[in-house]
């Protein structure tokens, strides 16, 4: 059923006075209207770092971060960066490499279940532009933040092992691997 312009609501909610009278009228007017449709996912946690504006939420979620910790009078310049680059790399990990399964029933049969976040993103598939941009997020921050500590070496090793503590999960070799069992289960 086609709607003109001027069409009143008993017309739009298939009723008389469309030119189409019974029961037909209003069954495709119904078939036309997608109240409560779902999303037509597997698993929504597989498109969910690609959905509209997420990369944007993420790039002003860490610049608030950033300013949080530099609003506070007893953090120099270089401890913001570094409490930053850390704070956001621990976050991280946990959300995309430690939290197993799905906060959704999906019907997949329990595949999900004992696959992490990052395992799930994108079906697996490697070198997606969403894996890419989460993979190179924190080495950008940890440029940042080596550059801003003046590669004090304290600072240095502290950014390093946080940095190293994303990157590696991430790798391709370690999709699906319990390195010595830990989060096996």
């Amino acid at each position: 059923m086609r709607f003109r312009g001027n069409a009143g609501a008993s017309e739009r909610l298939g009723h008389a006075g469309a030119g189409e009278h019974g029961p037909r009228a209003t069954r495709v007017c119904r078939a036309n209207m997608n109240v409560g449709v779902a999303h037509s996912e597997v698993n929504p946690n597989t498109r969910v770092m690609n959905s509209r504006g997420m990369w944007l939420t993420y790039g002003l979620g860490v610049g608030l971060l950033h300013i949080v910790l530099l609003s506070i009078p007893f953090f120099s310049v270089p401890v913001a960066w570094t409490l930053t680059n850390v704070i956001h790399n621990l976050g991280m990990y946990v959300f995309l490499h430690a939290v197993k399964g799905t906060p959704f029933e999906t019907p997949d049969q329990g595949k999900a279940r004992l696959l992490t976040h990052w395992e799930q993103l994108d079906y697996g598939v490697q070198f997606t532009s969403s894996r890419k941009f989460f993979t190179i997020s924190p080495i950008i921050l940890y440029f940042l933040a080596s550059f801003y500590t003046k590669y004090d070496p304290t600072h240095f090793i502290l950014n390093t092992a946080s940095l190293l503590s994303v990157l590696i999960p991430k790798m391709p070799q370690l999709h699906g691997v319990r390195i010595f069992g830990i989060n096996k289960y």
